[in-house]
């Protein structure tokens, strides 16, 4: 909003040509999102007791998080609110990805928002229907690839794939872009949901991740900076490091109350529209497989899971204590803080390399 009705007058008020900056705007893109989670979490974390949105302990988790019943869900609506307020305030609305994040992460959003409603507010045991919930979250990843795929913003670079350490393109994907798309979009939706099992453990590793695809996007929306890296110049990108930054922002707010021990849990609405934003962001600024360095954590978390069926379908003997990855360590006799912590500081080196590979090409 600032962009689109301050900017145009930047011509008889000099200083309002500041807002021309992505810079400028991601720096402040990122406060405003703290402050609204700082204004609003205390009334929005009151409404959600009010509604009865009290965690349930799930069935063969460790005995520890029977202490977790009763603490309000659903915060992933304080998170959205910061997101959203933050883009409209400092965001390029006219920006086709700009717009296209962000209309899919509130779709994402809203399928695990209905999750969460009929799980704590209906108490249905079980939320919404696990096949319905990934079919809707199947058709809002086609729609979101189709749109790259044939949107208007298509470029001769959309569907080739690129890999760390690799200055050139290894393939053309052409058509299979699109399954290739779904398919990450759904994963990365779902790895966040699965990791997210321990206070503030979810919400840490997506600052890294935001933090780290913010870089990315103001270097390859950069022309000189993506020549000298001998990376894909995407111009729109640039303006999507606004969109990275207000999720770093509403991360770093939402931290403030679901670090241990949380007031606050982001449940489904949170974590499906987090997920959904990142693997958004990693197809349009081509560094869909640095992802998973960046988000090695969640990656692992998810792999943690499919091995875990596969061995006991396959063998009738389990790889791990219990999955997601955290469990296991939790039942290794880690507490709570120190899994949570060792998890943030690999998922910051991951972070820190998965960026490094720009320079080792």
């Amino acid at each position: 909003m600032f962009y689109q009705f301050l900017y145009p007058l930047h011509s008889e008020f000099f200083a309002f040509n500041v807002f021309r900056y992505i810079t400028f705007r991601s720096a402040y893109a990122t406060v405003t999102a703290i402050l609204i989670c700082f204004i609003f979490g205390p009334p929005i974390i009151k409404k959600l007791k009010a509604l009865g949105t009290g965690e349930k302990v799930r069935e063969y988790t460790p005995e520890g998080h029977a202490r977790k019943i009763g603490t309000p869900s659903m915060g992933g609506v304080l998170i959205l609110l910061a997101i959203i307020s933050s883009i409209i305030l400092w965001g390029n609305l006219s920006d086709k990805y700009t717009m296209l994040v962000l209309i899919a992460t509130c779709a994402y959003g809203i399928i695990g928002f209905f999750d969460d409603y009929l799980k704590f507010v209906k108490k249905s045991s079980k939320g919404l229907h696990a096949r319905f919930k990934i079919i809707t979250q199947i058709l809002i990843s086609a729609a979101v690839t189709l749109y790259i795929y044939f949107g208007p913003n298509r470029t001769a670079e959309t569907t080739l794939l690129y890999i760390p350490f690799i200055t050139q393109p290894v393939i053309d994907l052409s058509f299979v872009y699109i399954p290739f798309g779904v398919l990450l979009l759904v994963s990365t939706t779902n790895s966040v949901n699965l990791t997210d099992g321990l206070d503030g453990l979810a919400i840490g590793l997506v600052i890294f991740v935001a933090a780290a695809y913010a870089g990315l996007c103001y270097l390859t929306g950069h022309v000189k900076m993506a020549d000298y890296l001998l990376i894909p110049y995407i111009p729109s990108s640039a303006e999507l490091t606004v969109f990275c930054m207000s999720v770093l922002g509403a991360g770093i707010g939402f931290l403030w109350f679901n670090a241990h021990p949380a007031e606050i849990f982001m449940g489904d609405t949170g974590s499906l529209s987090l997920g959904g934003s990142i693997g958004i962001i990693s197809l349009l600024i081509k560094k869909e497989i640095i992802l998973i360095i960046i988000g090695g954590i969640f990656a692992a978390e998810t792999l943690s899971v499919i091995l875990q069926v596969l061995s006991f379908k396959l063998f009738k003997k389990r790889i791990f204590l219990m999955t997601p990855l955290h469990h296991h360590f939790e039942l290794k006799g880690w507490s709570e803080s120190k899994i949570i912590v060792r998890f943030w500081i690999v998922g910051a080196m991951l972070a820190l390399i998965a960026v490094s590979t720009l320079k080792i090409r």
